[in-house]
């Protein structure tokens, strides 16, 4: 048997580590809803399972998804992850090779090289020997980059990292402690036995020289087993809980469990998957300005994870969905800051007298639905009507003379009981209707028309819409050569995937521009309705930059979607800031006047003859 007294701290903190972790996801398993458990059971056993260990390998081990957003800080986190995985494996296949077996004490491939101090004489255990010092080199290669990024955020290309809780410190200078103590150990052991290799035995000679080797081993190898076990029991309370619980979420999203508008125990399993890598402090536009240091997503879960999460921390944010796209685990960042404001006390509202009691709608095949942000911006929806008439619609302007609101404003509040009111009262109005499609210019009624309704129709944003019109040739649009660069609304695009179908329509007719900073990477206007306590010059100041991006390639015209978006960017734009809708109308009726021009002038020149 292999023993010494110093493996007790590494043995004793794996112990805890698996009690803890087995009560853990004991609980977090059990709240789930009974349908996720029928979910798994029914996908355990299929090629789902496959799908999640090749996710599994690509990113909790190689960071496939970091490495995309930053190559340097995807080395470092690959290089701590796979590098750690592969001194297990390699290690265990490496004592499988000396003793001839699978069975042996699971901390002995941990301390190997202490266990074993004779010289390998065999090939293959040499070529592990040198195998095993080279992937801790690599590891070693990624603590520096660790500590450099700790102190000189931009030498990983990152402005800001995360600020770290006393767990999180103590956990970070334990893993910071791992990989050194393990060199020294092994370096020690290799001077006084020469049972290291090219990196280990280096070191050891050296250390030799002016050191009591012989003595100094014991001493790191008690280091390296202290360090590893005060890691292992800091895990569950500090950042490092990502590493087991993004694995055991990896597989529930390949079994189809996804985030709700409920809080479950699948929702705790993806705030505890959160690595804090601090990628999406950058993405953050409210961190561009220089104020707010403390609002974005990862301080939030951090909060969370403690107790000791600020209803102005869940407040302050514009559920723009940049963070989401940002974050390598993939975590509904954006849901998880709704469902805190959903635990906030409402009063119902009792204004809701005004709702329309079994009123009377008239038939039609095509309800459109400006909604209270183009009426703000009544142009987009007299364009709207004007579309209409010109491809021969036959429409119902559901809520022309005064209607209530989609709901997903109050429902962004936290106000979720208040948002099903209002949409049941639309709902009952839209099926009375008998249509067969709903359009929309506002991105934010889309959504909740698309998410919230639950309607047995087709319902389109209006940037959709007018693109099938002009397929249909009831559109009939001509190049007019104008440059215009296109700004995706965050709830068209992030918000509900609709990046194409606009820039397929502004093509037609535009010389469309691409930009860095589009479709998933697109800026947020700055005028969402998501933030609730956002001061004035911080808005401003994000609509000013937007608007400033926006312009940076000299365009003729600003395109949108969103009359918010509209208004937002306008304000502090000297291009001209259309929506897309109003382009359509333009363009319609310059080919109006160019044909009366002509016919004009054809019948000038039979007069003259």
């Amino acid at each position: 048997m292999h023993f010494n007294l110093f493996v007790v701290p590494f043995t004793a903190g794996m112990l805890i580590l698996v009690i803890l972790l087995t009560v853990r996801y004991i609980k977090w398993l059990s709240d789930l809803e009974a349908g996720n458990r029928n979910e798994i059971g029914g996908n355990l056993f299929t090629i789902k399972t496959l799908y999640a260990i090749r996710e599994v390998f690509m990113e909790s081990l190689l960071h496939r998804k970091v490495f995309k957003t930053n190559p340097l800080l995807g080395y470092m986190h690959m290089s701590l992850a796979f590098g750690w995985f592969l001194l297990i494996v390699v290690g265990k296949l490496e004592t499988f090779f000396y003793t001839g077996k699978f069975a042996n004490e699971f901390y002995y491939p941990v301390f190997f090289r202490f266990f074993e101090p004779t010289p390998h004489k065999s090939s293959l255990l040499l070529a592990f020997n040198a195998l095993m010092d080279f992937v801790l080199l690599v590891v070693l290669s990624g603590i520096v980059i660790a500590i450099l990024r700790r102190f000189r955020p931009r030498i990983a290309g990152m402005k800001k990292i995360t600020k770290h809780s006393p767990g999180d410190r103590l956990a970070l200078i334990a893993l910071w402690l791992i990989f050194p103590l393990r060199l020294l150990s092994e370096s020690a052991t290799a001077g006084y036995s020469g049972n290291g290799s090219f990196m280990t035995q280096s070191v050891g000679n050296f250390m030799a020289l002016f050191l009591p080797v012989h003595q100094l081993a014991i001493v790191f190898w008690w280091m390296y087993s202290i360090s590893l076990g005060l890691f292992m029991v800091s895990i569950p309370f500090s950042r490092y809980m990502h590493i087991p619980t993004e694995i055991l979420l990896i597989f529930l999203r390949n079994w189809g469990i996804k985030t709700k508008d409920h809080f479950s125990g699948f929702s705790e399993i993806e705030i505890q998957s959160c690595s804090r890598c601090g990628i999406c402090i950058d993405t953050c536009q409210m961190n561009s300005q220089g104020k707010n240091s403390t609002t974005q997503m990862v301080y939030f879960l951090r909060d969370y994870r403690y107790n000791q999460l600020r209803p102005d921390l869940t407040d302050n944010c514009l559920l723009c969905g940049r963070c989401n796209e940002a974050c390598p685990v993939g975590i509904d960042l954006t849901q998880h800051r709704l469902l805190q404001r959903k635990k906030k006390e409402f009063e119902l509202p009792s204004g809701f007298k005004y709702l329309p009691v079994n009123q009377s709608v008239e038939k039609t095949d095509v309800i459109y639905f400006a909604g209270c942000m183009s009426h703000l911006s009544p142009v987009i929806s007299r364009s709207m009507e004007k579309i209409f008439k010109t491809a021969k619609i036959s429409y119902l302007f559901l809520d022309k003379n005064g209607s209530v609101c989609c709901g997903r404003p109050l429902k962004i509040s936290g106000q979720f009981e208040a948002a099903q009111k209002l949409v049941a009262s639309n709902r009952q109005q839209i099926i009375a209707s008998g249509a067969k499609i709903l359009v929309t210019s506002c991105p934010i009624c889309y959504k909740s028309f698309k998410e919230d309704y639950h309607l047995n129709i087709r319902v389109l944003h209006h940037s959709e819409y007018l693109l099938e019109l002009m397929l249909q040739k009831k559109l009939a649009l001509h190049p007019s050569g104008k440059k215009v660069v296109y700004h995706d609304p965050c709830e068209l695009g992030r918000g509900s995937d609709i990046y194409i179908q606009p820039r397929m329509l502004l093509s037609h007719f535009m010389e469309l521009e691409t930009i860095d900073q589009e479709k998933e990477n697109a800026l947020c206007c700055g005028g969402s309705l998501g933030n609730l306590s956002i001061n004035p010059e911080e808005r401003n100041a994000i609509q000013m930059a937007t608007a400033g991006y926006l312009n940076s390639v000299d365009p003729e015209i600003i395109a949108t979607s969103c009359p918010m978006c509209k208004k937002s960017i306008a304000q502090f734009s000297a291009t001209p800031v259309k929506d897309i809708a109003e382009l359509v109308v333009a363009n319609l009726e310059a080919l109006s006047e160019s044909q009366k021009s002509l016919k004009h002038h054809k019948v000038g020149q039979t007069i003259e003859i």
